[in-house]
């Protein structure tokens, strides 16, 4: 993980939906190969936050800048909406917590990978059915599914062809919204396991959001935690887990050591 220039940075970040719910004055700075988990229960803020920093909603308050390929470090409200759509197929992944809301589920596995590579202008049927092939072998999904829909695959397996489809195109940056909660515990571990292990050989930047602090302790280099729309705290995952300073910290980490 380096730890030079951030490769994202979030400055006064604020949006809500009613005027109540949301989140408000967000500060941090990722940086490239770092894992961030945004955890707390329901309601305190987490997806907004990870909607606002994606543009998937425009903040209200506030700047979002990232180091782009191209221009380097830019406000993401300067881009036009063509030019954020090209940096979310290209250089970010989004990776939903109901995998059929990122995939096509009328079309096959390698249709739903090959189409992120054709977005960028990859158009060789041979090697785009050769790249879906090696990504599904890493997502530990037979290849000759290949020509298998989705809705012929397990829930686990559907969540492992999403990642597939949002990392085929070596992004620099995930936005991961609760990635585990619909799954099995015993299919949660091993997808983890898999998260982990593509995180740390792509050098990949995320943000994830979760309520499971056991994700965040698997997954997160740090973690901040939200209630009522404000991080209350942030710093090394390990020492929030293991030393956490604000009471409804503890109250989250207590609640876990007593389940």
């Amino acid at each position: 993980m380096s730890a030079t220039q951030p490769l994202l940075s979030v400055r006064n970040l604020t949006h809500t939906w009613d005027g109540v719910h949301g989140c408000r004055d967000i500060d941090f700075d990722l940086f490239p190969g770092e894992v961030l988990c945004v955890v707390g229960e329901s309601g305190s803020g987490k997806s907004t936050l990870l909607q606002a920093v994606s543009y998937q909603v425009t903040p209200k308050l506030g700047s979002v800048w990232y180091d782009t390929r191209d221009a380097g470090f830019t406000d993401l409200a300067q881009l036009t909406a063509a030019e954020r759509r090209m940096l979310a197929r290209t250089d970010w992944g989004f990776v939903r917590q109901n995998a059929r809301d990122g995939l096509r589920m009328q079309v096959s596995a390698g249709a739903n990978i090959a189409e992120r590579l054709m977005a960028i202008g990859d158009r060789h049927y041979g090697d785009l059915r050769a790249v879906a092939g090696e990504w599904l072998s890493k997502m530990e999904i037979e290849a000759d599914r290949l020509d298998d829909t989705p809705q012929q695959f397990s829930g686990g397996m559907q969540q492992r062809l999403q990642i597939a489809r949002n990392l085929v195109t070596r992004p620099r940056m995930v936005f991961m919204d609760e990635p585990t909660a619909s799954l099995d515990v015993s299919v949660q571990a091993r997808l983890l396991d898999l998260l982990r292990q593509l995180v740390t050989d792509l050098d990949l930047a995320a943000i994830v959001v979760t309520h499971d602090l056991a994700v965040a302790r698997l997954l997160a280099h740090r973690t901040v935690v939200m209630r009522g729309g404000y991080i209350v705290e942030s710093g090394l995952t390990d020492q929030i887990l293991d030393d956490p300073q604000h009471p409804y910290t503890q109250l989250l980490v207590s609640s876990i050591l007593q389940s």
